[in-house]
């Protein structure tokens, strides 16, 4: 079983605490939180130990091997803490400076190279998952990945003097209510979805 020992420290917490802390529901027929990640419901039912997305927003698809380590990770670690209202860089964050390099590295590229002969293409592109626009570069947005984890990107578009740029920040807490590999993770899933939802080639 993928996950298991995600599974066994998620097993062990306070079912109404965990929603709390993940704003996410918990109920009790079936054993289950329900999760919004990108926009779409997430079913995690503990007694299967399996996640799927609700026949609602989806087919009714299992989660995929990162979208259930980002919801398993989240409903472990988040934290009822308010945002920071401070937006970092990757490097920033508490051991990001290690961590987000090489094959860590964040999706810049993918962004730049899927909207930067079209930075409002990153507009249109996020409006299906209710991000916020924000003044940023040639286009940017705040993008709710998780209750707690909004991500914002900026666009820069490119001329014949520089390339196209592309700028991943984060909230300053975004460490605390999520491990670093699944912080990562859920950008790259994110960055997915709005390079999908776009039509372009990434």
């Amino acid at each position: 079983m993928a996950h298991e020992g995600l599974w066994g420290q998620l097993e062990k917490l306070d079912r109404q605490e965990t929603a709390k802390r993940a704003k996410c529901r918990y109920g009790t027929d079936p054993d289950r939180y329900v999760l919004a990640m990108l926009n779409t419901q997430y079913a995690v039912n503990l007694a299967d130990k399996d996640i799927t997305a609700l026949p609602a927003n989806s087919s009714g698809a299992g989660a995929s091997f990162l979208e259930q380590l980002c919801v398993l990770a989240y409903l472990i670690n988040a934290k009822d803490i308010p945002l920071a209202e401070k937006l970092v860089k990757a490097e920033s964050l508490p051991g990001g400076q290690f961590f987000f390099r090489g094959l860590h590295g964040l999706p810049t590229g993918k962004l730049a190279k899927a909207f930067g002969d079209d930075p409002q293409g990153l507009i249109r592109a996020s409006e299906q998952f209710g991000a916020k626009r924000c003044e940023f570069g040639d286009a940017s947005i705040e993008f709710c990945a998780l209750p707690r984890i909004p991500l914002t990107m900026v666009i820069w578009r490119g001329d014949e003097e520089f390339d196209a740029r592309a700028s991943i920040l984060f909230d300053r807490t975004a460490a605390a209510q999520l491990p670093l590999d699944a912080l990562g993770a859920t950008v790259n899933l994110t960055v997915e979805a709005l390079v999908k939802t776009a039509g372009v080639s990434s």
